[in-house]
């Protein structure tokens, strides 16, 4: 016996700018409140190696100030990304982390080199 499943048409192929823009949201949402724990653990160490709070207990890695404090940065920035793309639509690289040496150029640079 030979079964034959049949799959409808999906949606067609999207040929625009700024198609994954709930998704950025979504992303850029959920990091958020993952920073703010990252910070919360970062201060807490702080504090705990200047004697002013209770040992938060967490070894390896994260246990050092410094790494949670660098990763909520990190989080923190690519949060801000994310939800700059999902509401403009388009994908900016802020200058300030943006050298000059590296091919990273905003869509609106890049079709302004290609009219102009």
């Amino acid at each position: 016996m030979i079964v034959r499943i049949r799959f409808g048409t999906g949606r067609p192929i999207q040929r625009k700018l700024g198609k994954n823009r709930h998704i950025a949201l979504a992303f850029g949402a959920l990091l958020i409140p993952a920073s703010l724990m990252a910070y919360m653990l970062g201060f807490w160490r702080l504090a705990s190696d200047m004697g002013l709070a209770r040992d938060p207990g967490n070894t390896g890695f994260f246990s050092h100030w410094q790494a949670c404090i660098g990763l909520a940065v990190f989080l923190s920035g690519a949060a801000t990304i994310l939800n700059r793309y999902g509401g403009r639509g388009v994908f900016q690289i802020p200058p300030e982390i943006n050298p000059g040496f590296l091919p990273l150029r905003s869509v609106a640079t890049r079709n302004r080199a290609k009219t102009g």
